[in-house]
């Protein structure tokens, strides 16, 4: 019954409702979604606003959607970034103008919003609407709102929840259930146990070559026997003494 009287109030100060509910990029940029950040498209072509009105994104946690107050607008502890999501159920950021949405969307441009990438405000109570990491895996529901001074003109439905990545232990190793790191295990054993024999194979191979050249150096031939024979020079023999 109180959303329902939340659409009525709002109907009645003119908010317009979008047909437009914000998504994620696509996958093909990369990093989608991390740990604390995560990638929205930017709501080209969907705000028909004056050029004054600033365009606010809306981070929530799912349980503060029904019950959403717009009338509550960024700067407000309800709305700081340092009280999400303890204290503030929702934070209002990225706020921008329609000037920076240009329609349509000129050819081959890049055209994202990077959720939760401001390191530098984190704990700054005087930049409430800090764009800062997000502090958990989630999931969050995002939504964007035009305001034109402090009232709402118009706003987007919410998107579907987005959760985030989580961040894996220091030390974990892939599960073995998954078919790509068991095939790699598997073939860095085959591999393992290829090269081990490999190895074993040329040791042996070494030693064999060792021990035949060492044998071949210790191995001697029995020395001939030297015959020595006795020759007479000029044939001269032994005689007689001369007769006087």
């Amino acid at each position: 019954m109180f959303p329902l009287l939340l659409l009525l109030l709002a109907t009645a100060h003119g908010l317009d409702e979008m047909s437009y509910t914000p998504t994620l990029a696509s996958p093909k940029l990369g990093g989608q979604t991390t740990a604390s950040t995560f990638v929205l498209e930017q709501p080209r072509c969907v705000f028909k606003v004056q050029d004054s009105a600033v365009i606010w994104l809306v981070v929530a946690v799912p349980e503060a959607v029904p019950n959403f107050n717009n009338s509550v607008g960024p700067g407000t502890p309800e709305r700081a970034f340092q009280g999400f999501p303890t204290n503030a159920p929702a934070y209002m950021t990225l706020n921008t103008t329609l000037l920076n949405y240009p329609c349509p969307k000129p050819p081959g441009e890049i055209t994202v919003l990077r959720v939760g990438s401001e390191t530098n405000c984190i704990k700054d109570e005087m930049r409430p609407t800090c764009n800062g990491p997000l502090p958990g895996p989630g999931p969050y529901r995002v939504k964007f709102l035009a305001l034109e001074g402090s009232e709402p003109v118009a706003q987007t439905a919410w998107s579907e929840p987005i959760t985030l990545r989580t961040a894996r232990q220091p030390g974990s190793t892939p599960a073995m259930g998954s078919g790509h790191s068991a095939g790699m295990i598997a073939l860095t054993s085959i591999l393992s146990i290829l090269f081990a024999i490999l190895l074993a194979g040329l040791v042996a191979m070494l030693v064999f070559w060792g021990s035949d050249a060492c044998g071949g150096s210790s191995t001697f031939s029995k020395p001939e026997a030297v015959t020595v024979r006795r020759y007479n020079t000029h044939h001269v023999y032994d005689q007689p003494p001369a007769r006087l």
